[in-house]
């Protein structure tokens, strides 16, 4: 290719992976507004300040820290380098001489990669919801999105170990979904339950969220945002191949969702003689989850059939967990762990280069990893601040406690 048609294709890639990734932060506002109609009216100031503030943080640590660990360490290894900030942007030499190798921004891939550590951030906020101090989810915010998640990310995704036994995870149902998932089961069995989520022998109590609305709203985002997560995750789209694959991810992602939706509704009228609308949604989004591990190989009819699976495992998920008394309020456990190691396992059903053993190692590892580091994390933290706010300020509501304002005020009294 000549210069001139080089530079085009850098140019229009790039251009592609930024507003991909634009899409990819759009869900952070799906992310807030899912978990904003789940929670009490009580609690919503407090679910979508944590929400903006975490993207944040994820964000400037990612930059600080994050990113040079996952991607700028060598090739194999096990131990990441630690290092600061994101590296030069790439010369107009650099792309000449590469042969084809750099074909988009440095800087575009960072900010490609720094909206998929806020997404994993945000699975957490909504499991721990209702009953966290806000300041210990930032402080744990801090860590998380600087190291617990960089470090399994460069294992799989920065040519680490992981990458190097042939797991395959196409755009992060393990790397980023059952990272986030792991890190807030971790919280949660450290947390507890809301109080009057269970009582005596075995009994479970609804605690109904305020505005559902707004938590369709909110999946119908993260829905539109999905095609940003797995379609920039074939990373170009300037030849014909690459734009019919980027193509097929999107038409898959599409029919893993709706897989999901019908599967988790007609389960929940067989199951609970209801159509339960929050099934329905968490049912999207397990369809999403489960078909991001592998958006490509699959036929559309085939990707269905994968969210569909995962749109049951999400709703038999969600009940179980009650069972057992882990308190969930999104379901962001079921929806992203559960469903998530689904689609790992699913993989070499449809890619042929993916073995069921390389990808329980990669489950295995992301697990473990997150969930020991995360348990370290919140422990130090509830030992030293905290975790978990009064009881009194649990039944008042922590918009007031933690915020000093409400989401939705009754009265507006001025002074006479």
């Amino acid at each position: 290719m000549n210069d001139q048609v080089v530079q085009l294709s850098y140019a229009l890639d790039t251009f592609y992976f930024l507003v991909t990734g634009a899409l990819v932060m759009w869900m952070a506002a799906g992310f807030a507004m899912l978990e904003a109609g789940l929670v009490r009216a009580k609690n919503t100031t407090e679910i979508l300040t944590k929400n903006v503030v975490l993207y944040a943080i994820a964000c400037t640590m990612y930059l600080l820290v994050g990113y040079h660990i996952m991607y700028s360490s060598e090739s194999g290894g096990f131990f990441p380098n630690l290092g600061f900030l994101i590296g030069a942007e790439n010369s107009v030499d650099d792309v000449m001489s590469s042969g084809g190798d750099v074909y988009y921004s440095a800087r575009s891939d960072f900010f490609f990669q720094v909206v998929f550590v806020a997404t994993a951030m945000s699975i957490v906020s909504g499991a721990v919801a209702e009953r966290m101090k806000l300041w210990a989810f930032m402080l744990f915010a801090v860590v998380m999105t600087g190291f617990i998640y960089p470090i399994q990310g460069y294992w799989k995704w920065g040519g680490g170990f992981l990458d190097a036994a042939g797991f395959q995870d196409f755009a992060g149902s393990g790397v980023v979904h059952l990272c986030g998932a792991t890190a807030a089961l971790a919280g949660v069995l450290l947390l507890g339950a809301r109080k009057g989520k269970y009582g005596k022998n075995g009994a479970i109590y609804a605690i109904p969220g305020a505005n559902l609305p707004l938590a369709t709203l909110g999946t119908f985002i993260l829905w539109l945002g999905w095609f940003g997560f797995n379609g920039g995750s074939e990373l170009m789209v300037s030849n014909v191949d690459e734009a019919n694959a980027v193509a097929q991810v999107f038409v898959n992602t599409n029919a893993a969702a709706a897989g999901g939706v019908i599967a988790a509704i007609i389960l929940a009228k067989l199951w609970f003689r209801k159509a339960d609308l929050t099934m329905a949604l968490n049912g999207a989004l397990a369809g999403l989850v489960a078909i991001t591990a592998e958006p490509l190989a699959p036929t559309a009819f085939g990707a269905t059939l994968i969210g569909a699976v995962g749109g049951l495992l999400v709703v038999i998920a969600i009940v179980t967990l009650d069972k057992v008394k882990v308190d969930d309020p999104v379901g962001a456990i079921s929806v992203h762990g559960v469903v998530g190691i689904w689609g790992l396992i699913a993989v070499p059903l449809s890619n042929g280069d993916a073995t069921f053993g390389a990808q329980l190692l990669g489950i295995v590892t992301i697990f473990a990893w997150t969930f020991i580091a995360s348990l370290i994390v919140w422990g130090i933290i509830k030992a030293v601040m905290g975790i978990r706010v009064s009881e009194e300020e649990e039944y008042e509501g922590v918009d007031i406690a933690e915020c000093g304002m409400e989401a939705y005020p009754e009265f507006n009294v001025g002074k006479k």
